[in-house]
This record gives C-alpha cells, sequence and structure tokens, in this order.
C-alpha cells in the first residue's frame, strides 16, 4: 500500500449532502416516534404554557430539535472519519 496516496477532497455540496441528508431522514423518523407518544400541547403545558403554541409549530419545533440533533451527530461523525493524512504532514523543512 502506498502511504503517499490520499483520496482527494470531496465537493463542499457532497459533503453538506452527507451531513444533511442521513440527519434529514433520522429527524423525521424521530419526529413521528417522539410525537406518536406525546402531544405537542401537553408538552407546552409542562414546559412554556404562556407561549401560545399550537399543535402545527410544536410539531415543526421538535422536528427541527431533532435535525439539529442529528445533523450534529453526523457532522461529528465525518469530522472523526476525515483522513488524517490531510492534517498529519511533516512540518516545512524537515
Amino acid at each position: 500500500m502506498n502511504a503517499t496516496f490520499d483520496h482527494p477532497p470531496r465537493p463542499m455540496a457532497q459533503r453538506i449532502g452527507a451531513i444533511a441528508w442521513p440527519s434529514f431522514f433520522a429527524a423525521g423518523v424521530a419526529t413521528m416516534v417522539f410525537f406518536a407518544f406525546v402531544d405537542p400541547i401537553a408538552l407546552r403545558d409542562i414546559t412554556f404554557p404562556r407561549i401560545a403554541v399550537g399543535r402545527e409549530l410544536g410539531y415543526t419545533i421538535g422536528f427541527f430539535l431533532f435535525w439539529a440533533a442529528t445533523a450534529s451527530s453526523s457532522l461529528f461523525t465525518w469530522w472523526l472519519l476525515r483522513p488524517g493524512s490531510r492534517f498529519n504532514r511533516p512540518l516545512p523543512g524537515r
């Protein structure tokens, strides 16, 4: 195996898609499962009873919170899987 071989960097759109699409799908599934058991109105009454949040807004907020959580998980996984050869180069002059 050639130690100098390095994969070319992926295009930005492909990197964003690799993070956003799986996290979007996972957030959709998590939202369906969560709200199958939890009513957004009951959740609002427990957490922020003075704020007028309807069911649709509750579903929307829940989805985007799940999407942010799953996207951060995907981003962290991508960050950990980057090839070390791009970052472990010898210092210039050595």
